[in-house]
């Protein structure tokens, strides 16, 4: 799938300017940003359930301007489920089958098969779990075969832990089928989970897209580095000699960092350090079984800063306790100014 040059504005409102994203066949890609950011425009957009204003979109090398959602051969997955409460399991899955060439009860069985639904053909909505309910859209959505399966938001209604279970029988679906996944999520954590690639979108374009392990290391400008993840930032002018803080006063030297930006240090990035540069004071502390978090005040110049630090479980810290820290080397530097 290929976006180019996509645009909207509801009035005077403009809503996407200047999308461009591509999707390879079997990929998993995710729109994750804050809520009016576009994504779910954007989504709805390449379904066919709304027009562009400038730009197109090609799903398999076809544009696809002027056809709507049934021609474009797409697979969509909702919030609310959308399922006929009057219809069984095997009636729901089988429903988009009679457009597609008629009901195949071989077909119908797989995918209830795929989905771990088997002995619970005939129950009705009613009688499902949440869980249960999205395994069933997933599979009508898979129904038919579809070229593209969109996803909006499909797991936010449910408990964390059945999200949780859910995202894995979800990536495991993609790997077995091939299929291509486009999903829109503000959840930072299941798109990380779940992408090949990410679309971080902010003020409807797309600021960074790439696969979640640059985007939490490298993040290409601040909005990424703060939405994805805890970013500690220090801004300012970094040299030999010490760094000019953009908020007022200075620090001493921090790292090799040279010239002016925006330092991000992500929490496991940080070390108690008894030369370190910066001075901090324990505010709360928390055991997270595998590690050991606190939040901590960092003096920076004329002001202060709460910054969050992960530490190995063994680490013993109080709250009102003095530390000095620094600043691990894979900290990621983003040059020039950042306002």
């Amino acid at each position: 799938m290929l976006v180019r040059g996509l645009s909207r504005a509801f009035d005077a409102t403009v809503v996407l300017e200047g999308i461009e994203l591509a999707v390879a066949d079997g990929e998993f890609v995710s729109l994750l940003g804050p809520s009016g950011c576009g994504k779910t425009t954007l989504l709805r957009i390449i379904a066919g359930l709304e027009a562009q204003d400038t730009g197109s979109v090609q799903i398999r090398g076809r544009d696809m301007a002027g056809l709507g959602p049934a021609v474009r051969k797409l697979g969509m997955v909702f919030q609310n489920y959308a399922l006929f409460p009057n219809m069984s399991v095997a009636e729901n899955i089988a429903f988009p089958l009679r457009f597609r060439g008629g009901i195949d009860r071989a077909e119908v069985a797989r995918l209830i098969a795929l989905v771990g639904l088997s002995g619970l053909e005939s129950r009705l909505p009613r009688q499902l779990s949440g869980g249960q309910q999205q395994r069933v859209a997933f599979a009508r959505a898979l129904a038919g075969h579809p070229q593209l399966l969109l996803l909006d938001e499909p797991l936010s209604a449910l408990d964390a832990k059945v999200r949780a279970g859910l995202r894995v029988e979800l990536k495991r679906l993609q790997r077995e089928t091939g299929l291509t996944l486009l999903y829109v999520t503000h959840d930072q954590e299941e798109a990380l989970a779940l992408s090949d690639r990410i679309a971080v979108m902010h003020r409807g374009r797309i600021e960074q897209m790439a696969d979640p392990r640059t985007l939490y290391l490298r993040p290409a400008t601040p909005f990424v580095a703060q939405f994805i993840g805890r970013a500690n930032s220090l801004e300012g002018e970094f040299a030999a000699d010490g760094v000019l803080l953009a908020g007022g006063g200075r620090l001493p030297p921090v790292g090799p960092w040279r010239g002016r930006g925006l330092l991000v240090a992500r929490p496991e990035m940080l070390r108690i350090d008894p030369e370190g540069p910066i001075p901090a004071r324990v505010l709360t502390t928390a055991f997270l079984g595998p590690a050991l978090e606190a939040e901590v005040e960092v003096a920076l110049g004329s002001g202060t800063a709460h910054w969050g630090l992960r530490l190995p479980i063994a680490a013993n810290l109080a709250p009102g306790e003095a530390l000095r820290l620094s600043i691990a080397p894979e900290a990621h530097f983003i040059e020039g100014p950042t306002g």
